[in-house]
């Protein structure tokens, strides 16, 4: 989305590097459920440049810091508001290039547990984001309608030739957050899961009315894009309506115009 000189210099969140940042705070209570939402332009230096499994493995140790040991905590929170609210994230395992002997080859790797609770954070971000738009009347929201009852059905006959065990009474949702990325035949179901999503756009709306649908529903609440502003153009968009939203002040014109062609 940017240049290089911006996304991998001066905007990327290099450690020990001051950068600035649209900056949110999110309080939860004892449950994981938000109750205060504020975001606002800041300076930020990061300590340290991590990856998933490194994380994983201090978090497993029991010698994380507890930032990090809070990202356990409360992305479990997080994922049992998920399953109350009846939401449903789908943990895809990744596509990854492999090198052997010279030659090349397709690999699959099962996410990890961190990642999932680094995802619960985004979601919980784009939640808070969306109620900050519809309560101030001006957004845009990602959106996603109900899947049709013949795409289940179809998905129903996949699970049958892929042998997961899927009885009539038990939902969707709950088929999904029964399965293993790490067997064969979870993975490949969980990539026909996908087929679900189909329909997902960015509506917009102004003057107070929300859109119909305006929930996402794999979310199954209120949803907007504004955590990756370097690599999604519409959350540098929902960023601005946002941090207005939290000041008490109009969005800004340049944005307003934008909201129909995003």
């Amino acid at each position: 989305l940017h240049p290089t000189v911006l996304s991998e210099g001066a905007a990327s969140l290099l450690p020990g590097e001051t950068r600035p940042a649209a900056l949110w705070r999110i309080d939860l209570d004892g449950d994981g459920v938000a109750v205060a939402t504020d975001v606002r332009r800041a300076l930020i230096r990061s300590r340290a440049k991590l990856d998933y499994a490194g994380v994983q493995r201090q978090i497993d140790a029991g010698t994380a810091e507890e930032p990090l040991a809070l990202l356990r905590d409360i992305g479990r929170l997080r994922a049992e508001q998920e399953v109350a609210r009846g939401g449903i994230s789908l943990d895809v395992p990744e596509q990854e290039i492999t090198e052997h002997d010279g030659s090349y080859g397709l690999a699959y790797r099962a996410t990890l547990p961190a990642e999932a609770w680094n995802a619960q954070i985004s979601l919980l971000t784009g939640m808070a984001g969306a109620r900050l738009m519809a309560d101030t009347g001006t957004g845009i929201l990602r959106t996603l309608p109900l899947a049709p009852d013949g795409a289940v059905a179809r998905l129903r006959r996949s699970a049958h030739a892929l042998r997961i065990d899927w009885p009539h009474h038990v939902p969707y949702a709950e088929v999904v957050r029964s399965l293993d990325p790490e067997k064969s035949n979870h993975a490949a179901f969980l990539q026909e899961c996908t087929t679900l999503l189909r329909g997902a756009g960015y509506t917009v709306f102004e003057g107070g009315d929300l859109p119909d649908p305006a929930v996402h529903a794999a979310v199954a609440d209120l949803y907007t894009h504004c955590t990756a502003p370097l690599r999604r153009l519409v959350d540098r968009y929902a960023s601005e309506l946002c941090l207005a939203a939290t000041a008490g002040k109009e969005p800004p014109e340049w944005v307003r115009e934008a909201l129909p062609a995003l």
